[in-house]
């Protein structure tokens, strides 16, 4: 078994990029570019390079403190804790960069992070190298061919319309809180900002050990999780 997460919105509860741009005085600009992306409105490369293009010259600094301080998702280490103890895999693949995603995996013991990558030079944020691009499912086309997990046993967690990609290769697909776009093409959507929400959703337990504070009881019939009729 196998899930697939994405990183910004997902497992961690705000987004990089418009972040970094309030070191630079380009918050507005940046969080608009983003949003259009995430909604599906522009070309995910343009949009990206678009944003990369208002924060060139970040401090490599500042970029590795906002990396560090963006907040995991409610629920994050919580479920991840128990996705490992029943034996699943687990991947984040982001749009964003391995600052980020590097962070979140080892923080939360995911098998594998994929993402893009900054270049500093000099100290300062210069440019970036593509390993994801708006066809995330691409991305992960190696690791599927070496993991050999059919596509019933594959879920992806995601947001945006930039991930949609990976509903084509999941039997599960699950909108959390997400873009209506996504909605519309789930099999599961969950409304609150809490990933445990989606264990009964993978047909697990919740245990009644306590993990950690992000834990918490889920009603039989959570109003916040809906099934979409087929």
């Amino acid at each position: 078994m196998l899930v697939i997460f994405d990183v910004e919105g997902v497992l961690v509860d705000g987004e990089l990029l418009p972040e970094l741009a309030k070191k630079v005085d380009r918050e507005n600009e940046v969080y608009e570019l983003t949003m259009k992306g995430i909604k599906g409105e522009i070309i995910w490369e343009d949009g990206l390079f678009q944003r990369l293009a208002l924060i060139r010259g970040c401090l490599q600094q500042d970029c590795i403190d906002v990396a560090n301080s963006l907040p995991l998702m409610n629920g994050a280490r919580a479920l991840l804790r128990i996705l490992k103890n029943e034996g699943w895999k687990t991947v984040a693949v982001s749009g964003g960069f391995s600052l980020l995603s590097d962070r979140v995996r080892d923080e939360l013991g995911l098998d594998y992070a994929i993402a893009n990558e900054f270049f500093f030079k000099d100290g300062k944020l210069d440019g970036t190298s593509f390993r994801v691009k708006s066809n995330k499912a691409e991305a992960l086309t190696s690791l599927l061919a070496t993991l050999q997990e059919p596509k019933e046993n594959i879920v992806a967690v995601v947001d945006g319309a930039n991930d949609l990609n990976l509903f084509e290769i999941a039997g599960k697909k699950i909108a959390f809180n997400a873009q209506p776009i996504v909605e519309h093409q789930a099999n599961y959507i969950v409304k609150e900002k809490n990933l445990t929400d989606i264990i009964p959703i993978l047909g697990l337990n919740t245990p009644s050990q306590d993990y950690d504070s992000q834990l918490p009881t889920i009603p039989k019939h959570d109003p916040t999780v809906r099934k979409v009729s087929t």
